[in-house]
């Protein structure tokens, strides 16, 4: 059975998608960009708060299953810019300290709204 999942700890999506799908216990989150939830705009500064948000976002949308960043078996990493990486995993591995996802990560020509940072995952709810 498929659910359509909603957080409003996470921004509103800004297009024809959802922000997650529930299929029995495994989850498919949307690719999330570095927008307030509360105001929708992409937040100010460079790789390392846009990637904090973006996983901020995520946790808001795993938290409205029951499920948390250590749910999470698989991560799809989308960066403006590969010179970013180093600093992008900084704050990436802050939030998967023990047991991360497996992950692929690419650069992207551009990104909605001007982002540096996309990031979708799957994860299966225990």
């Amino acid at each position: 059975m498929k659910e359509i999942i909603y957080s409003e700890n996470s921004p509103k999506p800004i297009g024809p998608y959802s922000q997650a799908v529930l299929v029995d216990r495994i989850l498919f989150v949307s690719g999330q960009i570095p927008l307030d939830p509360k105001t929708n705009e992409l937040v100010k500064g460079g790789i390392e708060e846009q990637t904090k948000q973006v996983m901020e976002n995520l946790k808001g949308i795993l938290s409205s299953t029951g499920m948390t960043l250590d749910n999470v078996t698989m991560s799809f990493v989308y960066l403006k810019n590969l010179q970013d990486f180093p600093k992008f995993n900084e704050v990436y591995a802050k939030y998967f300290k023990e047991k991360p996802p497996a992950r692929v990560t690419v650069q992207v020509g551009d990104l909605p709204r001007g982002s540096l940072v996309e990031i979708a995952v799957i994860a299966y709810k225990f």
